[in-house]
């Protein structure tokens, strides 16, 4: 289902934007940056038989616990510096420690002398179904993996791999609309030598896509009960839990939370994962409203509480990570639900396709509108300075800034050069904010000038809502000061 292509590239009123829904891929515009920008070609075509490690999915559809229910009613300068592959822009690292970077003196996986050993953000070419890793100093995609191994419904605009989470350790997990979550190492030190041959094989970037199966690399494959062709059943919310060992570091396994839709019974399906396995350690079932959509945006708390919204008209929920207990937030405002994520105190923000920025305050359970864009916005993550970066598909296609902590707009259009469909935002470990465009391309932006300085092209009709570098995990686990 697509919204119209009129709503997303030449703009679009309030009053249209509800006529879009879902996981639309409308707006293929090339950029004309006129500069020198990371260009990355498109895979070969793979085979192969091979399998990783695959959950039986035996838990997956089957299992019958269903968390409580608790309803409860609600109140309602834009220049392009060249870059072939470095860059020299300024390191900001006004983050601090965060997943994407690793630890530093955690398990050796952190550079010393607060620089990171490594900045990864994870991107789903969905057409594809594969993701891109790609390095956020300097631009360069250092792997590109297939995401799972059923290919049905791929090259479908609204199908394949649309979520990754990237965990406090750096692990990413993605989510495929067309069936499964897949677990990828970050760190070639993680990846198995299932062959013998002595190393770790595995894709050194969109040129050398390997098979599935035989990427050593992608650690395992967890099954869902879904159909492939229908993408609204697809899993979608994806989130690691922030699990910190004993010794202040993060886990290397931790818990990861997931949902889809088992639509002939109208009901959202939660699953919580063990990390090193796949295996389904819990299952919530959620009766769900969400416009024949199923569970839309995903993220969690410090305590491991998973928030989800749907899309359109919701609903948002908390489930408990004790208990399993479910509180629905209801809205009695009319929403349309697109974007979400929390900020430092664990407060819910959500982008609307209405143009509207809805605020949830989980303790009073209490809703606010804060105020709106210039469109149908999408994407949503928060700094640790308490910025809300939203994409818009408005004209010009850009960004929304809002202040968290006041609950007033900063910008209202920080307009992206060449932007086709601005969808997923995210943060990196030194403060920048990336924005993943339909188009072919990704942008990474100076959150204080709103400066692009640096733009990697190559991407397949990239398609990604989530926490694509652990930004948002690492947000609330460790907030600022």
């Amino acid at each position: 289902m697509s919204l119209p292509s009129r709503s997303l590239v030449l703009g679009t009123l309030a009053s249209l934007a509800l006529l879009g829904c879902g996981d639309d891929k409308a707006g293929t515009a090339s950029a004309t940056m006129g500069t020198t920008t990371i260009t990355t070609a498109p895979p070969p075509t793979t085979g192969g038989t091979l399998q990783p490690t695959t959950t039986d999915g035996s838990a997956s559809g089957d299992a019958t616990m269903t968390g409580t229910t608790t309803t409860t009613e609600g109140v309602t300068s834009t220049g392009v510096p060249t870059s072939t592959g470095s860059t020299t822009e300024q390191v900001k690292f006004d983050l601090g420690v965060q997943p994407d970077g690793g630890s530093s003196g955690c398990s050796g996986n952190g550079g010393g002398g607060g620089m990171p050993e490594f900045s990864f953000i994870w991107i789903a070419n969905s057409v594809e179904g594969t993701v891109s890793k790609i390095d956020t100093f300097t631009g360069v995609e250092v792997g590109r993996y297939i995401t799972g191994p059923d290919t049905t419904g791929l090259g479908d605009v609204n199908n394949g791999p649309s979520r990754t989470s990237v965990n406090l350790y750096g692990d990413a997990a993605v989510a495929n609309r067309n069936g499964g979550v897949t677990k990828i190492a970050a760190r070639l030190e993680d990846c198995p030598d299932t062959n013998g041959n002595g190393v770790a094989d595995t894709s050194t970037g969109p040129l050398n896509v390997k098979a599935w199966g035989q990427d050593e690399c992608v650690l395992w494959h967890h099954p869902t009960p879904t159909n492939p062709t229908a993408f609204q059943e697809g899993p979608r919310p994806l989130a690691w839990v922030g699990e910190i060992q004993p010794d202040k570091c993060p886990a290397k396994n931790p818990p990861l939370w997931f949902g889809y839709y088992k639509q002939g019974q109208n009901l959202g399906a939660f699953e919580r994962l063990d990390g090193a396995t796949g295996q389904t350690l819990d299952m919530v079932n959620v009766p769900w409203s969400g416009n024949a959509w199923g569970p839309y945006g995903g993220a969690v708390n410090k305590d491991g509480d998973f928030f989800v919204t749907g899309w359109s008209s919701g609903p948002a929920i908390r489930i408990a990570h004790d208990t399993l207990a479910v509180t629905v937030f209801t809205n009695n405002g009319f929403p349309s639900y697109y974007g979400m994520a929390l900020d430092a105190k664990g407060e819910l923000w959500v982008a609307g396709c209405d143009s509207n920025i809805y605020h949830l305050d989980p303790a009073s359970q209490i809703w606010t509108v804060v105020g709106t864009g210039p469109g149908c916005m999408r994407g949503l993550m928060v700094d640790k300075m308490g910025r809300a970066f939203i994409a818009h598909n408005g004209f010009p296609a850009g960004m929304v800034v809002v202040d968290t902590n006041t609950k007033t707009i900063l910008n209202p259009n920080v307009p992206l050069p060449g932007a086709a469909t601005p969808v997923g935002i995210s943060i990196n470990v030194e403060g920048y904010v990336w924005v993943v465009d339909q188009g072919g391309w990704a942008y990474k932006v100076d959150p204080e000038t709103y400066q692009v300085v640096l733009q990697v092209m190559g991407l397949n009709q990239p398609y990604t809502y989530s926490d694509m570098t652990g930004a948002g995990l690492d947000l609330v686990v460790n907030p600022q000061g």
